[in-house]
């Protein structure tokens, strides 16, 4: 009697403490969520009060303004949350980081504050960078781009004749339906302290990204007042100008070759999403639906998130993207954070916009670029849609309707199983357990490309981070030299090769924030035979490296990676004496883009490696920023600032650095769209050690088939034996606005 008192009590310690701990979790979650409406409402009429700010609206029709350019969530210290997560204590204060351009004084500059308490925003104060952020590297805004386009309403008026015969009648005037529109790139010139940025000219149908014209234009927009910007080259059928007039002379006198382009009623449709082709696959009916039989398994509370033993809690960055915080699996946290920092975009090119093309994607509001989701393609029916509200060069909050989803999927195959054969023509007994995860997922339309953001939450404590690209492929006008840089893929039309890498933060925090970090491989060893003397055995062997400091850990591109990366608690051990710990597992294919040290290659000195450590601090919080787009050479966050220290890392509150990407070399399958398939990267946490067993045992929907008697099987279950089935009656809707609110 004494041990099952002794055996009920310790089960009621258990179940306490798991309640507790998830009280604290989903107690802490506020902490994270991206500002409300009021909030956001809040911060501008605060600081739209302090007058030596002196502070107009976003959209009024002048760059000498000062206005608020960002406003979004600033992320509170980490051991002021922990507080809260780990103890239940009070919830730090909530904060906004606000980016003000103050372009109306003698001296503009862009700078930023933090606005605290919210909802109630009282005080405000200067947030610095190691280095200043320079005016000129400021993100673009509306107000600018509508200056761009009245100077390109001048350029193309004096350019209009050679504009309307190379392209069969389409104007960027007075066009009606035969319309030419604009793409421009980045960074806006080749050193800090410039602002010129080559506009590519194309022909505005559905899929214009791959419809160029043969003219670029470079764009000198650094001073305020946009009648003093000038053109300083200008590109026409691979050859330069040093203005549109010399051109249009030129073209006049015969000087230039002509470039006639496909008329546009017959060749514009290679472009467009409508269906041509022969199809096998039958139209009347509906193909596979993802269904819950008896509804959603899993819960979502504002930005809190449970599902099999998971708990996490999300928000989505205005800059950046989809971030991830207090991830725990049974309550055991694994991650403080795992949070997308940084995307980037290097092309290759004979045109100088495509030699120029070199995106970098955080200045470019990657997490406002988080559009509609459609039900039944980019998310499943059943999925719990939710609505994002960002700031950035507006006056009110813009709603973006279903821009993030949940749900719960079947990848259509086990997560485990066996068939043990008693090799007699019969069995033993099946086993085998459904594989279903919960999918967390935004997807960013930054300008021409769409890259889905995935986070996978396994019923065995994996997690999977992974990104998909697809969109329009960035093309240039064709010419025979630009083989050297991409294919052909239409008359005309030459898409451009280029790497994407994808820069992750993963602050990883496994069993306690006490972690240390070590490499796993194999040596080869060749011993004699201990049954047959006169023989000898070659295998491998585990080698494991402890990694000490942070230059130890930061592993170079071009240099062999190991097999395994692990890191664990050197303090904790699962049953069986093994450290407890996660390890990275890379699904990636990406190289360095550019040379140490090459010029822009200093904004980006994170793609430098594919796994970096450091250890914690709260002001290394990002490892880019949103002016590194417009001055990478000079960047206000420079990663290898991180490491360069080369601290100790033992024993310590670690955070891995991820670099994942792809070489794209276009093709002709790329047309209409880039696709999905082998277009995806990312990466695993696997648990290594952390559990004693694998804890997908838990799942109740495992079967288990024995034969009985008479050989008729005998099934056991812990699920309903009939699915049933279901598909939503609602009929497909899809809105596509984002509204101010």
């Amino acid at each position: 009697m004494m041990k099952i008192l002794i055996l009920l009590h310790l089960l009621c310690l258990a179940v306490g403490g798991a309640s507790r701990t998830r009280d604290w979790a989903h107690h802490g979650a506020p902490m994270f969520a991206d500002l409300t409406v009021h909030e956001m409402k809040a911060v501008r009429s605060y600081l739209h009060a302090v007058e030596d700010m002196r502070l107009t609206s976003a959209s009024s029709e002048t760059l000498k303004k000062n206005s608020i350019l960002l406003m979004e969530l600033h992320i509170p210290k980490k051991h002021k949350a922990l507080n809260a997560l780990d103890r239940g204590w009070a919830r730090p204060s909530r904060q906004a980081r606000v980016v003000i351009q103050f372009g109306d004084q003698t001296k503009p500059n862009i700078t930023e504050y933090i606005v605290s308490p919210l909802p109630t925003p009282q005080s405000h104060e200067v947030r610095t960078y190691k280095k200043p952020i320079t005016f000129e590297s400021r993100p673009m805004t509306l107000t600018e781009y509508n200056f761009i386009i009245k100077h390109l309403e001048i350029i193309t008026t004096k350019a209009h004749k050679l504009l309307f015969e190379t392209t069969g009648g389409f104007s960027f005037t007075n066009c009606t339906n035969r319309c030419l529109t604009f793409a421009d790139v980045g960074p806006r010139g080749l050193g800090p302290g410039e602002r010129r940025t080559w506009i590519i000219l194309q022909r505005f149908v559905e899929g214009f990204f791959i419809h160029p014209i043969g003219f670029e234009v470079l764009i000198n927009h650094i001073d305020l007042d946009p009648e003093k910007w000038t053109v300083e080259k200008v590109w026409y059928n691979s050859m330069y100008f040093n203005s549109v007039e010399e051109l249009v002379d030129k073209y006049e006198s015969g000087e230039v070759e002509k470039v006639k382009l496909p008329d546009h009623d017959d060749n514009d449709f290679y472009s467009t999403y409508i269906p041509r082709g022969h199809s096998n696959t039958p139209t009347n009916i509906h193909g596979p639906k993802l269904v819950e039989p008896q509804g959603p398994r899993y819960h979502v509370d504002n930005n809190f998130v449970e599902y099999s033993g998971w708990s996490f809690s999300y928000r989505v960055s205005s800059s950046a993207g989809i971030q991830v915080f207090d991830l725990r699996f049974n309550g055991d946290r694994i991650a403080y954070e795992i949070s997308l920092q940084e995307a980037i975009a290097f092309y290759s090119g004979d045109t100088p916009a495509a030699m120029q093309t070199k995106y970098i994607d955080a200045g470019w509001m990657m997490g406002i670029s988080s559009f509609e989701l459609a039900p039944g393609i980019d998310c499943p029916e059943i999925a719990t849609f939710v609505d994002l509200h960002h700031y950035f060069d507006t006056d009110k909050p813009v709603r973006y309707k279903n821009a993030l989803c949940v749900f719960e999927m079947t990848t259509g195959g086990p997560l485990r199983r066996h068939f043990d054969s008693d090799f007699h023509g019969g069995y033993n007994f099946y086993g085998g357990l459904e594989n279903t995860v919960l999918v967390l997922r935004t997807i960013s339309t930054v300008y021409n490309y769409d890259y889905i953001w995935d986070f996978l939450f396994y019923q065995n404590g994996v997690v999977e981070v992974k990104v998909s690209a697809t969109g329009y492929i960035h093309s240039t006008f064709y010419t025979p030299n630009g083989l050297h840089y991409g294919a052909k893929v239409y008359d005309y039309v030459l898409g451009n090769l280029h790497t994407h890498l994808i820069h992750y933060k993963v602050d990883l925090d496994i069993a306690g924030q006490e972690n240390s970090f070590e490499s796993l491989n194999l040596k080869m060893m060749n011993f004699t035979n201990p049954w047959s003397p006169g023989d000898f055995i070659v295998q491998p062997k585990l080698h494991s490296t402890e990694h000490k400091t942070e230059r130890s850990a930061a592993f170079r591109f071009g240099k062999k990676f190991p097999k395994y990366t692990h890191f664990y608690n050197p303090n904790k051990k699962n049953k069986w004496g093994h450290k407890r710990g996660y390890r990275i597992q890379f699904n990636s294919h990406a190289d360095s883009v550019l040379p140490r040290g090459w010029r822009e290659e200093n904004g980006i000195s994170w793609s430098r490696y594919p796994l970096a450590v450091t250890r914690h601090k709260d002001h290394e919080h990002t490892s880019s920023s949103i002016y590194t787009q417009n001055n990478p050479w000079e960047p206000v966050v420079s990663f290898e600032d991180y490491i360069r220290n080369n601290e100790d890392i033992v024993n310590q509150d670690l955070v891995a650095w991820v670099t994942v990407g792809f070489l794209h070399v276009p093709h002709s399958e790329d047309i209409p769209n880039t696709a999905t398939p082998g277009n995806a990267v990312g990466f695993f946490l696997r648990p290594f050690n952390f559990f004693d067993e694998d804890p997908s045992l838990s799942s109740r929907s495992t079967v288990i088939v024995r034969p009985g008697e008479d050989n008729q099987p005998q099934v056991q279950r812990w699920t309903p034996e009939v699915v049933g089935h279901c598909v939503t009656d609602k009929p497909f809707s899809y809105d596509g606005f984002y509204r101010k609110v």
